[in-house]
C-alpha cells in the first residue's frame, strides 16, 4: 500500500500488529492441531515425533505471545487494556476507505 494512504488511514500504525496477531493465531491454530494428532495417532514413533512438533509449535506461541506484549500490541493479562485496544483497532479499520 502506498505509504502515503497507509499514513493518512491509519493502517502504517496496524501493519507489525496485524502481521503479529496473524501469526500469533496461526501459532495457536497449528498447537491445537498438533494436539489433535497427537491424541489421534497410531504408533509410539509417531507420536513421539507429533509431541516434539507440538512443543516446538508451544514454544513458538510464547515466542509471539512475549513479542507482542513486549511491544504493547497483546495484553492477554489485562483484558480491559485488551478490550480498548481492539476497539481502536477496529475503529481504524472502519475508517479506511473502501
Amino acid at each position: 500500500m502506498n505509504p502515503i494512504i497507509e499514513y493518512i488511514t491509519g493502517t502504517n500504525t496496524l501493519t507489525d500488529e496485524v502481521i503479529a496477531m496473524d501469526f500469533l493465531n496461526n501459532a495457536k491454530s497449528g498447537v491445537r492441531n498438533y494436539a489433535m494428532a497427537v491424541t489421534e495417532c497410531v504408533t509410539p514413533e509417531i507420536k513421539t515425533v507429533l509431541s516434539r512438533q507440538l512443543e516446538e509449535a508451544i514454544d513458538s506461541h510464547e515466542q509471539i505471545m512475549n513479542y507482542m506484549m513486549k511491544r504493547g500490541l497483546y495484553h492477554p493479562y489485562q483484558v480491559n487494556e485488551q478490550i480498548q485496544l481492539d476497539l481502536q483497532n477496529i475503529q481504524t479499520a472502519m475508517n479506511i476507505p473502501s
